[in-house]
């Protein structure tokens, strides 16, 4: 399906499946690996919703679905569409009386995290969000050795807008001072509330 931005550019979303889906290994600690961060994300959420931890969900897309293509009369595919309006944040929710917008991204990069990952809007967004009081940030992996970071909205704006250094990435050593490293584990993948708690000082 292609989904055209509001600026004309096309964008089709990658079907990524795991090529561990159907393989059963003797240590289950493995059997997600091949995951992307959003379903490492989504599998996350539902354990918090599944045990009444929090209610978090990914956003829907603002779409204005163009063509449909009905291969069966029980069927119908989307086959373009345009966003009605550029999107936010990848996640939003409630968590212990506390709202939670963050986004969630992953680079092939070994050393730095690109800034083209991002979009202005999106950093408007956040920074809005903080100043409600809400709790912002990101949720950065680097997929090539399956690290994952959370970093504070308002950490991360600055080097973001520094127009001064001319960066058009962020390295991996600054990541590393100003984040908070998650470890991947098996049930949920990704127990990002457990750093949500050290920031928010809940426990």
């Amino acid at each position: 399906m292609a989904i055209r931005y509001p600026n004309g550019k096309k964008y089709t979303p990658k079907r990524i499946l795991s090529e561990n889906n159907n393989v059963k290994h003797k240590d289950e600690r493995f059997s997600n690996r091949g995951m992307t961060l959003e379903e490492d994300i989504n599998e996350t959420n539902e354990y918090y919703r599944s045990r009444k931890i929090a209610n978090i969900h990914k956003k829907p897309l603002p779409l204005q679905i163009v063509n449909v293509h009905y291969p069966k009369r029980s069927a119908a595919v989307v086959t373009e569409a345009y966003f009605k309006k550029p999107s936010t944040t990848d996640y939003n929710g409630v968590y212990k009386g506390f709202y939670l917008d963050f986004e969630a991204k992953e680079t092939k990069n070994k050393t730095s995290f690109p800034f083209k990952n991002f979009h202005q809007h999106q950093i408007d967004h956040m920074k809005d969000i903080v100043s409600h009081g809400g709790c912002s940030f990101i949720l950065m992996r680097f997929a090539k050795t399956e690290e994952v970071f959370l970093v504070k909205a308002e950490d991360f704006i600055p080097y973001y807008e520094d127009k001064t250094s001319k960066r058009k990435s962020l390295p991996k050593t600054i990541i590393e001072e100003i984040s908070y490293p998650i470890a991947v584990g098996y049930h949920p993948r990704v127990d990002y509330l457990r750093v949500i708690d050290r920031i928010l000082r809940l426990n």
